[in-house]
């Protein structure tokens, strides 16, 4: 199971690549064995309770889209890509964003059905 300094590394190797830690989608699983908050952990991201272990991260792509890559927290790596035209409004990236949390957990349990 994958644990806070695992965690940690991930983040700083997206952070060296330009990428900016958006959002946490944290399991109850997780959060209690873990031994910082989320808090120290994540920063001043937005943490949300989840049935996945996630961390969404963006970055510019080009001057009129957006990259928003959603990692699944797990000892295997594994992550989805959106492109999003920065002229949607948030409803709508929102909406898209939704959609690829839920590919992430078809995969996901797919990955731990095989297992």
């Amino acid at each position: 199971m994958i644990d806070a300094a695992a965690i940690s590394e991930i983040l700083k190797i997206y952070d060296k690549h330009g990428w900016k830690l958006r959002r946490v989608l944290l399991s109850h699983a997780l959060k209690a064995r873990l031994n910082v908050s989320a808090g120290q952990l994540f920063g001043d991201s937005q943490s949300t309770d989840s049935d996945i272990d996630a961390a969404w991260f963006s970055r510019a792509s080009g001057e009129t889209r957006e990259t928003w890559e959603i990692r699944h927290l797990g000892e295997t790596p594994f992550a989805l890509l959106e492109v999003i035209d920065i002229a949607v409004g948030e409803t709508e990236r929102d909406a898209i964003l939704s959609d690829t949390e839920n590919r992430l957990r078809e995969k996901v349990a797919v990955k731990r059905a095989a297992m």
